[in-house]
């Protein structure tokens, strides 16, 4: 289907915009969380949900936060590059709204959320944790649930499943 390219610019917009609500509910969420609970013990919220304030170093779950500052940078560069990455991909699609977009979108916003963390702070912060039964997922962020989302749009996507109408094909 071949959009009109006034239609495609207009969506490529709508996309990136739509990331922009998503960091700006990130970093929303991020200072209220930071004002209300630091110096604070976790507040349980349900017996499955609490809020805790986690400064995270590294990668997701915590992975390379003990790797002796290095990390950062890396970070930091990584999230640079996929955002670009996700920008001109979504510039090439221009396309109305379909899983994939609206997956790179929340991708994109999540990633610049975190990386908006990582420069000003040079940590992210987390304040959501999900537990039950003496398990507990590690703490994340509206940027992490963000990311998470927009990669199972993705993967959703590339099964071939559209929104009311199951699977292509």
């Amino acid at each position: 289907m071949n959009i009109p390219r006034r239609c495609g610019r207009l969506a490529f917009i709508g996309y990136l915009a739509f990331a922009g609500v998503v960091v700006a509910i990130d970093q929303f969420t991020k200072q209220v969380a930071y004002a209300h609970l630091l110096g604070q013990p976790s507040v349980e919220i349900l017996p499955f949900f609490r809020l805790e304030l986690v400064f995270n170093e590294g990668a997701a779950f915590g992975f390379l936060s003990d790797a002796g500052g290095w990390q950062h940078g890396f970070l930091v560069t990584l999230a640079v590059v996929i955002s670009l990455v996700l920008v001109i991909w979504l510039w090439r699609l221009r396309r109305q709204p379909d899983l994939l977009s609206w997956g790179l979108a929340l991708v994109l916003g999540g990633a610049l959320g975190n990386l908006i963390d990582r420069i000003s702070h040079q940590y992210v912060i987390d304040f959501i944790v999900l537990h039950y039964a003496g398990w507990h997922f590690p703490a994340f962020n509206i940027a992490d649930g963000a990311i998470t989302l927009g990669a199972l749009a993705l993967i959703a996507d590339s099964f071939g499943w559209r929104a009311g109408a199951g699977r292509r094909g």
